[in-house]
């Protein structure tokens, strides 16, 4: 699941589906998912309540991630072991 977030491939689960395209829908688009998008989430099983969670959650993954880069904030040796490294280039 890790993998198919940080390479935004699909999920096969179809619930976890529709929430990792919605939360990648909201910040692609800076807010404005697709219709189609949140039809697909609710279609999925989720509630409004749900989607405003995904927004909210979004919206504070956005500002620890800024938070973070500019702090230089060390990562947690809990997470050590899925830290994310940018792929070398061709």
């Amino acid at each position: 699941v890790i993998q198919a977030l940080r390479e935004n491939t699909p999920i096969k689960d179809r619930k976890s589906e529709a929430l990792r395209r919605l939360a990648y829908n909201i910040a692609e688009t800076r807010g404005y998912p697709t219709e189609g998008t949140v039809q697909e989430f609710f279609g999925a099983g989720y509630t409004q309540s749900q989607l405003l969670e995904v927004i909210l959650g979004v919206g504070f993954k956005t500002l620890s991630n800024y938070t973070n880069h500019i702090a230089k904030t060390p990562l947690d040796d809990a997470f050590k072991k899925a830290e994310w490294r940018k792929a070398k280039a061709a």
